[in-house]
């Protein structure tokens, strides 16, 4: 199978990272996006010309919550917790870090290379930090259920991308974000998103 990313590309990496979680070896093709003529290359992979894709024979699977469902059945559900209820949380929180948090996205770009902290937080983003870190809260322990999943690769990569800004929550959430910061599946992560920015 091969994993179609893109430099600087969150969604690339959170779908990396549940591919390792799972132990599915993928051969990457990576896509410089800051470069004008980029799409001409990305539709050769992707019908909807965005990152990531996984293709595999004729299968093209172009979203990356798709992408993650798709690595969760492959492996009998190993992304997911093993209850129904706590799956459908799971599912809830991937989907609303999938399509939420704008102002974040906007206003605290990720960088592989890191990034200049706030000297003080902009009033408008305290809306979307207050509802990260009730999101947060809900960890369980280390991850956000009981074992790794795709929940903790989703938020990892947020919880990396509020520390480059000199965001740090407290209590339980802060919690939370430290341990997904000293997880070193993230760090690898980081590594690779790195030599994304060296192989094109």
């Amino acid at each position: 199978m091969e994993l179609v990313v893109g430099m600087e590309s969150t969604w690339s990496l959170r779908v990396w990272l549940c591919a390792k979680l799972v132990n599915i070896e993928l051969t990457e093709v990576v896509i410089d996006l800051s470069v004008a003529d980029h799409k001409t290359r990305l539709n050769h992979y992707s019908p909807s010309g965005l990152v990531p894709v996984l293709t595999s024979g004729s299968l093209v699977v172009h979203d990356s919550l798709a992408i993650i469902e798709f690595l969760n059945e492959l492996t009998k559900g190993a992304l997911y917790p093993p209850s129904l209820e706590d799956r459908a949380v799971a599912r809830s929180l991937c989907a609303e870090m999938h399509s939420g948090f704008s102002r974040l996205r906007q206003q605290c770009p990720f960088r592989s290379s890191g990034a200049t902290p706030f000297q003080t937080i902009p009033d408008d983003l305290q809306q979307e930090l207050l509802r990260v870190e009730a999101i947060f809260a809900q960890a369980e322990g280390p991850f956000m259920f009981a074992t790794p999943g795709a929940v903790d690769a989703c938020y990892a990569i947020l919880a990396c991308r509020l520390q480059q800004y000199g965001i740090y929550l407290s209590g339980d959430a802060g919690k939370y974000q430290q341990s997904l910061l000293q997880w070193p599946l993230l760090k690898t992560a980081l590594k690779q998103a790195a030599q994304w920015q060296h192989s094109v």
